[in-house]
C-alpha cells in the first residue's frame, strides 16, 4: 500500500480529492496549516498540521512518502495583484525546498497542481494545448509557471518524478465565495443573500468550467497513469462565458423566489477574456476525459448554496 501526501488537502478541490483518495489502496495523509482539520477528514485518514515548508515537515513528508500531491497555494489572482511580492514568496520558497527535497527521497511520483486558467494568458489559438505560450499576465500566474519551471529543472537535474497538472476553472458544493477566485460560487452566493451580482464587461470572461468532483477524477487519473516530466491539461474543452452561466442560473433562482440582480462593470485589463483548454493528451496518456454536463452540475452546486443560505460569508 502507498503512502500518499495531500498537501493542501483541507481546501475546497482538496478535500473533494482526499474523499477520492481515500477509497483507493492509499495510507492518506492530508498535510494543512490548521491545527485540526474541519470539516473532519474521512475515516482512516491521517492530518499533520503545519507548514510543508517548514524543515521539520518536509522531513516527515518525504520521509516515508510514495506519492505526493502539492495543491497548497496561499493567494488567487485577485489578491496577487494586491501584493505580487507576497504572492512570491509565500508560495514560490516552500514549493522549491519540497522538490529539492523531494529529489533526495523515495518519493515516486509528486504531482503539483498549477492553473489552466492562467499560466498561459491571452490564447492565440483555441483550444489551448499544453505546447501553447506560457505569458500569463497576472502575479499569481506568474508564481504558478515559476514554480512549473523549478519543477521541470529539478526534474532534469535531479531525476524528481514530477508532473504538472492544469486545471481549468473547479466549482461545486463547498467552493468559498467572495474569494477573489469562483465566479459560479461568488454568483449563486450573491443571489442567495440578496447580494448583486458583478459582471466585468457585457458577456464577461469566458472559461473553462470543470465540477470538482471531475477535478479529483483527474488528478487521481495523473497519478495513476501520467509521465513524469509532463504537463496536463484537465478541463472540459468547452467554454462558457459569464453570461451564460447566469442564464443558466436565473431559472434555479426564479424557482426558489430569488432575485438575479446583475450590475455590469467595464472590463479588467489583468483578465484573460477566454480560456478554453485542450484536454486530448490527457485522455490519451491516462484514459481521463470530462463527462460531466454543466446544467447538472450547476443544479448540485445550486441546490447546496440555496440549503447553506449562500455559504461562508466574507
Amino acid at each position: 500500500m502507498k503512502n500518499c501526501y495531500l498537501i493542501g488537502g483541507s481546501g475546497f478541490i482538496g478535500r473533494h480529492l482526499a474523499q477520492l483518495l481515500s477509497g483507493t489502496q492509499r495510507r492518506l495523509t492530508v498535510v494543512g496549516r490548521k491545527p485540526v482539520c474541519d470539516p473532519p477528514l474521512p475515516e482512516g485518514v491521517n492530518y499533520l498540521s503545519g507548514n510543508y515548508g517548514d524543515d521539520e515537515i518536509l522531513d516527515a513528508i518525504c520521509g516515508d512518502a510514495d506519492e505526493i500531491v502539492l495543491l497548497a497555494y496561499s493567494t488567487v489572482p485577485k489578491t496577487s495583484f494586491d501584493d505580487p511580492v507576497l504572492d512570491i514568496m509565500t508560495n514560490l520558497p516552500a514549493a522549491v525546498k519540497l522538490f529539492e527535497k523531494a529529489s533526495h527521497s523515495r518519493v515516486g511520483k509528486l504531482v503539483f497542481v498549477s492553473s489552466g486558467g492562467t499560466v498561459y494568458g491571452n490564447p492565440s489559438a483555441l483550444p489551448i494545448a499544453e505546447d501553447h505560450h506560457t505569458t500569463p499576465i497576472s502575479p499569481y500566474g506568474i508564481t504558478k509557471l515559476a514554480i512549473e519551471k523549478y519543477a521541470a529543472m529539478f526534474h532534469q537535474t535531479a531525476g524528481l518524478p514530477v508532473i504538472c497538472v492544469r486545471p481549468g476553472n473547479a466549482y461545486g458544493e463547498g467552493q468559498r465565495p467572495f474569494s477573489g477566485q469562483g465566479f459560479i460560487a461568488t454568483a449563486m452566493a450573491s443571489i442567495v443573500q440578496g447580494k448583486e451580482v458583478v459582471l466585468f464587461g457585457a458577456t464577461g470572461t469566458v472559461r473553462d468550467y470543470l465540477h470538482v468532483s471531475e477535478l479529483a477524477e483527474g488528478v487521481l487519473a495523473v497519478l495513476d497513469h501520467g509521465r513524469v516530466g509532463e504537463a496536463y491539461n484537465i478541463g472540459s474543452g468547452r467554454g462558457y462565458s459569464n453570461r451564460d452561466i447566469l442564464d443558466c442560473i436565473a431559472p434555479m433562482a426564479a424557482a426558489a423566489g430569488l432575485d438575479m440582480v446583475v450590475n455590469v462593470l467595464p472590463p479588467r485589463l489583468f483578465d484573460v477574456q477566454v480560456n478554453i483548454l485542450d484536454c486530448a493528451k490527457m485522455e490519451r496518456e491516462t484514459g481521463w476525459r470530462a463527462v460531466g454536463d454543466l446544467k447538472e452540475g450547476l443544479q448540485k452546486t445550486w441546490d447546496w448554496f440555496l440549503s447553506a443560505r449562500g455559504g461562508n460569508t466574507p
